[in-house]
């Protein structure tokens, strides 16, 4: 019988158990003091990376588990696997499908209150994110994409601002070290946006590789093209980091919970542990019990994949050189410009001494995005230069082609 977890650990992250199991343990104490007994809201909480934090946190005792997402199906399924655990959930456990930026989110938050009586939760995690880098094929996609990774979080941080909760923590990307799409881009600047309200309450991030078989992700992909027997399609020449589901949830509990203000997380991971897309679906291939049948398109790929309905065991994909805009050739997690300490946690490396970012500069930034977007004639170009002139060493790598223009 096929288990996903199992098949992750033996051929995408080759690791038995969680890498930060060890961080965990050495840490309970501290994590137990952050978390037992304390409100928690998390924002984007139905998606791979927020659920995960979510089984991560309850082990440790919040007394209130407030989390907020737009896919009312996806909270539907983060309550039943909840429930069907049998891991802990605190009475207060609520599910709200809603926008963060909403006038609904907005009155939900001012009118809850703390165990002290003070407005708001002790703990905010924000999941809510553009992540794929296919989000910016054109000015309709990019706009989408800026406003929920920068603009709309800026309300969420002028909310805080008057209910300050004792941690704050967002997700970053490694796609924010020396950033060449999009995407990236705009997790840098929401780097600096939380940074600049480091002053009100504390904040903390993580950048982190793939999360394997994460929702929306091209090995994701592959299982869903398989139920429907379908072609697989994957990339020759990138090879990625990859932590697994569970790990990417603990990851973000570390950086929230011990990370100091202004801190960025990332995990010490080896180029020597990076996969090839392609090998993982060989591999995925191989254990449902298929050969893989290599073609040389898109449409011949379509069209072996016929014979998959008479039984055959002969699988069609197609395997190509990457050729679409904002691919970066490797991953990295900090630059030559950041400060690391490599020695504070045996997993863990940590971004230091990050500077407090002057308020007035972002919000400049988000400024000019708005205006550039209300005027009907914007262009992408238009966006990549304003992003420029924010972040100098912003390499935007354009081809004018599309991830959506492939299988």
């Amino acid at each position: 019988m096929f288990r996903l977890e199992r098949f992750i650990n033996q051929y995408v992250t080759k690791r038995e158990k969680s890498m930060f199991a060890s961080d965990i343990e050495a840490n309970m104490t501290e994590l137990k003091e952050k978390l037992t007994n304390k409100s928690v809201l998390v924002i984007g909480g139905a998606g791979s990376i927020g659920s995960s934090f979510v089984r991560a946190i309850l082990p440790f005792y919040p007394s209130e588990l407030v989390v907020v997402d737009t896919n009312e199906n996806a909270l539907t399924e983060l309550t039943r696997s909840l429930r069907s655990s049998g891991m802990y959930v605190p009475n207060t456990y609520l599910t709200y499908p809603m926008d963060y930026n909403s006038v609904t989110f907005r009155r939900m938050f001012m009118n809850h209150k703390r165990s002290n009586g003070n407005m708001g939760f002790d703990i905010v995690a924000n999941f809510s994110a553009h992540k794929h880098v296919r989000s910016e094929k054109d000015i309709y996609s990019i706009e989408a994409l800026l406003r929920n990774n920068v603009i709309n979080a800026k309300g969420l941080l002028d909310l805080l601002e008057q209910a300050p909760p004792e941690e704050y923590f967002c997700v970053s990307t490694d796609k924010a070290a020396n950033p060449v799409n999009i995407m990236g881009a705009s997790k840098r600047i929401m780097e600096d946006l939380i940074f600049s309200y480091s002053s009100e309450f504390p904040v903390k991030t993580a950048r982190f590789a793939n999360v394997a078989f994460s929702n929306g992700s091209l090995p994701a992909g592959f299982l869903e093209r398989m139920s429907q027997l379908q072609p697989i399609s994957a990339p020759l020449d990138v090879k990625r980091y990859f932590v697994s589901p569970e790990e990417s949830g603990q990851i973000c509990m570390l950086s929230a919970m011990l990370g100091n203000n202004r801190e960025i997380f990332f995990p010490k991971l080896e180029e020597t542990s990076m996969m090839a897309f392609d090998e993982i679906a060989k591999k995925l291939l191989c254990e449902y019990g298929y050969e893989v049948l290599e073609c040389d398109s898109d449409a011949k790929a379509v069209e072996k994949a016929k014979t998959l309905w008479d039984g055959s065991k002969s699988y069609p994909v197609h395997f190509s050189i990457s050729d679409t805009s904002g691919e970066k050739a490797f991953e990295e997690f900090y630059t030559k410009n950041e400060m690391v300490d490599m020695n504070r946690f045996k997993s863990l490396g940590v971004i230091t001494n990050k500077g407090v970012i002057d308020r007035k500069q972002v919000t400049s930034l988000i400024k000019t995005l708005d205006a550039a977007f209300d005027k009907l004639d914007v262009s992408k170009a238009d966006i990549v230069i304003i992003i420029s002139d924010y972040l100098p060493d912003f390499e935007h790598i354009e081809t004018g082609r599309s991830l959506d223009s492939k299988m």
